[in-house]
């Protein structure tokens, strides 16, 4: 069941609303229903089509079962509706000649939320979980000097006023017509800030013959179904109760770099804020909801940050939603793994005048550099070339991702097949035998979860250095869920008595100081 759980997160986001709980907190005890008597190879594509027919399933854990030979499962719909109805409907039903046994999960009182694949996160404290979602804002860059003020005094006295960290970031994208600001603060401290600066671009208008304003939010891509709401509901209604008018950027306006799309409201300063209050809630809720629908897939890929896990497949992080660090205790954790893409992929990747592959390295916070043709060599030998990516691991996550990608926009695999790339860690050769496992049995299993091809030395071969190289081949879901279960296999096993993680040496790469400057390497 758990394999599944990236099939559960994209079955919850595909345009519409999902669970109004947040992260953290337990959903509504009678939108969760307990699913037992389930038959041990059953796996979550096999219900999923019964799931579905009573609403939209927003989880699905593994629970513990009091019968070993059989599975149980939680999970959560959006409404108590839908669960009562899947009770109703569900129970008695064969699968795989086992009748189903469903009934209403009954949360203990004073519990704090499901405990089991979503634990790792229940951590974050529940009061600070608002500031991780702030308000961004564009505005025009003729704007941005009324609104800092004479030696920054204006967004001083803002920030003071309503207690909100106000960012504005004038020195991205120079030349623009429109520069973004963020706000941090919990949801009223933000709307506060955010009316004050419509209250000083409103009079920069005024004083500028400018005529009227208008609020323009920048949001996900990913968010945007769920403002917008089934048939445009969601979105009529916000317009109905604050008298305004909204309107949505087109999605064509979107790229791999830049995920946000913009709401831009029209109205007085009024009604424009409660507007803002209203859009910025729903988004708020509907991060939420994403950041607890992958909590599960924390099984798969251990050590990462789950928002990490939106740089896939159409859904890139949230901006500003967490530290370009890794967030899970893992300290400055800089890792080093090599990538190799065809020869005639190099163009491409690097992009016309380093355009490109710098875009990867802003975008991700990783280190990229592809490693020059080896002139020593007779050059169709080389198919190859070896990308060296340092970086955490949500860095590491991003560049790999923007790199299968491209490789894909850029049709280097035919029809709808999956990009499959090599991808090389090292690990300390005294843990090779581990991960193999005896018999061979941890590798193949390894292979089993993850999807990919592993590939390391015979057991019992004897180690010529330090390190050995682990070849993972396979798509970019398949190699980063190996990547990260081989990382964390030697992570646990090099974790002195006190408890503080020992990072292995990672062997230097010896092309780093070869490679040239991205303009010479095309």
């Amino acid at each position: 069941m758990e394999s599944k759980h990236c099939r559960i997160s994209r079955c919850a986001d595909e345009g519409g609303l999902l669970a109004v709980a947040f992260a953290g907190e337990a959903p509504p005890q009678t939108s969760k229903i307990i699913i037992s008597n389930l038959g041990p190879h059953v796996r979550f594509e096999d219900i999923e089509h019964l799931l579905n027919q009573h609403g939209r399933v927003i989880s699905c854990d593994k629970l513990t079962s009091k019968d070993p030979t059989t599975q149980t499962v939680a999970v959560t719909y959006e409404t108590t509706e839908q669960a009562q109805q899947a009770v109703n409907e569900l129970n008695g039903i064969d699968v795989e000649n086992k009748p189903l046994k469903v009934e209403l999960a009954v949360e203990k009182r004073g519990r704090r939320g499901p405990r089991g694949p979503g634990a790792p996160f229940g951590g974050l404290p529940g009061q600070s979980r608002q500031t991780d979602f702030p308000l961004r804002i564009l505005v025009q860059s003729d704007m941005v000097g009324a609104i800092i003020g004479r030696q920054g005094s204006t967004i001083r006295q803002i920030t003071q006023q309503t207690r909100a960290r106000v960012d504005v970031h004038r020195k991205d994208n120079v030349g623009s017509l429109e520069k973004a600001i963020t706000i941090y603060g919990n949801p009223e401290n933000c709307t506060n800030a955010c009316k004050r600066i419509l209250e000083v671009m409103q009079q920069e208008a005024n004083n500028t013959n400018k005529g009227e304003i208008s609020l323009k939010i920048l949001a996900h891509n990913n968010l945007i179904g769920r403002i917008i709401g089934k048939g445009g509901n969601t979105i009529k209604r916000i317009m109905q109760e604050t008298d305004t008018k909204i309107t949505v950027s087109s999605i064509n306006d979107i790229n791999s770099f830049n995920l946000e799309r913009i709401i831009t409201v029209k109205g007085s300063i009024e009604n424009m804020s409660r507007a803002e209050a209203q859009i910025s809630a729903k988004l708020r809720q509907s991060y939420e909801n994403d950041l607890q629908a992958m909590a599960p897939q924390t099984m798969m890929f251990p050590g990462l940050h789950p928002m990490a896990m939106m740089a896939t497949a159409g859904q890139a992080p949230y901006p500003g939603m967490y530290p370009a660090g890794p967030s899970q205790g893992g300290g400055d954790t800089q890792e080093t793994t090599y990538l190799y893409i065809p020869n005639n992929a190099v163009g491409a990747i690097i992009g016309t005048k380093g355009s490109h592959i710098r875009n990867i390295i802003r975008f991700s916070g990783a280190s990229v550099k592809i490693a020059p043709i080896d002139e020593t060599k007779p050059q169709e030998t080389q198919n190859e070339r070896r990308v060296t990516i340092v970086g955490s691991p949500e860095a590491q996550w991003k560049a790999q991702y923007l790199i299968f990608e491209k490789m894909r926009e850029e049709g280097f695999v035919a029809g709808s097949d999956d990009v499959r790339l090599t991808v090389e860690i090292m690990v300390p050769s005294s843990q090779v035998g581990r991960i193999i496992g005896k018999g061979g049995q941890n590798v193949r299993e390894l292979q089993r979860v993850t999807g990919s091809v592993i590939k390391l030395p015979e057991q019992g071969a004897s180690p010529q250095e330090d390190e050995t190289t682990v070849h993972i081949i396979g798509p970019f879901f398949s190699v980063q869920s190996a990547q990260r279960r081989i990382r964390a296999m030697v992570l646990q096993s090099v974790v002195p008595p006190q408890g503080r993680p020992r990072q292995p040496k990672l062997q230097k790469d010896p092309s780093q100081s070869e490679a040239a400057s991205t303009e010479q390497q095309q």
